[in-house]
């Protein structure tokens, strides 16, 4: 018999982008993987853990593709299905592009979910395509022991337009579009202790679309662009360290939080990707002295859906943080700079 009371996020041994394998795990995994630089119109493939791969069709096109799935962080199937589906269209946005269509990727215990739950699940997925602009095309779906759901996208972008993570110059000014504290407040969730007001607060950051990247994209004094998800604001701050050959200084009084992070970062709701990320990575982390548990674990908390970190010219800082506030992103900031040098320094 199916349990029609039972919970979705206590069917997943993680959650979101936390169910994320460890940095260093995932290098260990892709070492000695071939190289795309054998295909001249693999514009970015996996060289600068990049958040999609795009291949250049002609002088004016170039294809954007990702995928991007977990295990529920929220009760609520459909409020699932919209984060699942938002974090990753966010890949193709953070690259500079423009989502044109998505195809579902669902596995799920059939035999312990009733199927309106799965319905409801594949609906809100379907709802934040929709609010994207493109259609669910098609998709597969699996019997599996945990729920997961997600999306592969396909986006297009100009060429000329297309952003990495791996251009940012020494100067920049980084602005980051959303607060950090998602994976406090789902290890909250997942212990019962997070009220409906924070739940709320939760979904509309992990729902609202990263939009505003593909008009990032159009400003050429606009360098580098990602988004933050499951290695934390640290974790992929150091990806575009590396990848730029450069030094991001983080300011963390400056760093935008959802209303309770620091909160529940202190009361102990941290995730175990918290942990694993801070082992990964935190060898090339510099951080102030006397820095608090609770504080490193927010500066290595598991965003799922997460702002997009940016770097621009200092000059045009300022009037893009008001642009991006107006355009439906209040918590943005400028939270840092690029410097010469090398990790990431959090002052």
């Amino acid at each position: 018999m199916t349990d029609l009371t039972i919970r979705l996020s206590q069917l997943a041994h993680g959650g979101g982008c936390g169910c994320k394998l460890a940095p260093a795990v995932l290098r260990d995994l892709l070492a000695g993987q071939p190289a795309g630089q054998m295909f001249p119109q693999l514009l970015v493939g996996n060289e600068t853990a990049d958040d999609a791969a795009v291949w250049q069709v002609d002088d004016q096109t170039a294809v954007i593709a990702t995928t991007d799935f977990f295990m529920p962080m929220v009760d609520d199937p459909h409020a699932f299905g919209r984060i699942a589906g938002a974090n990753a269209i966010s890949d193709i946005y953070a690259m500079g592009g423009r989502p044109i269509l998505a195809l579902a990727i669902l596995g799920m215990p059939v035999d312990r979910l009733p199927a309106e739950t799965i319905r409801q699940i594949l609906q809100g997925g379907q709802s934040i395509c929709a609010e994207a602009g493109i259609p669910v095309a098609g998709g597969h779906s699996i019997d599996s022991v945990e729920p997961i759901y997600g999306l592969a996208v396909i986006g297009l972008v100009h060429p000329s337009k297309l952003r990495r993570n791996a251009d940012a110059r020494v100067g920049d000014a980084l602005i980051l579009t959303k607060g950090l504290g998602v994976g406090h407040y789902s290890s909250a969730i997942k212990k019962g202790a997070l009220d409906q007001a924070g739940i709320d607060e939760m979904i509309a950051s992990t729902t609202l679309l990263n939009r505003i990247g593909a008009d990032l994209a159009d400003d050429p004094a606009v360098h580098a662009i990602t988004d933050v998800t499951g290695f934390g604001i640290l974790g992929h701050g150091l990806e575009v360290a590396r990848g730029s050959g450069a030094r991001l200084v983080i300011e963390a009084a400056a760093l935008p939080r959802l209303s309770r992070a620091d909160e529940l970062a202190q009361a102990g709701f941290v995730t175990g990707a918290s942990h694993r990320n801070w082992a990964a990575y935190g060898h090339d982390v510099t951080l102030p002295q006397g820095c608090p548990d609770w504080l490193r674990a927010l500066l290595c908390d598991p965003q799922t859906s997460g702002g997009l970190l940016v770097a621009v010219a200092p000059e045009a800082a300022d009037a893009w943080v008001s642009r991006i506030r107006e355009a439906g992103y209040p918590l943005a900031a400028i939270i840092g700079t690029v410097e010469d040098g090398s990790g990431v320094t959090v002052v």
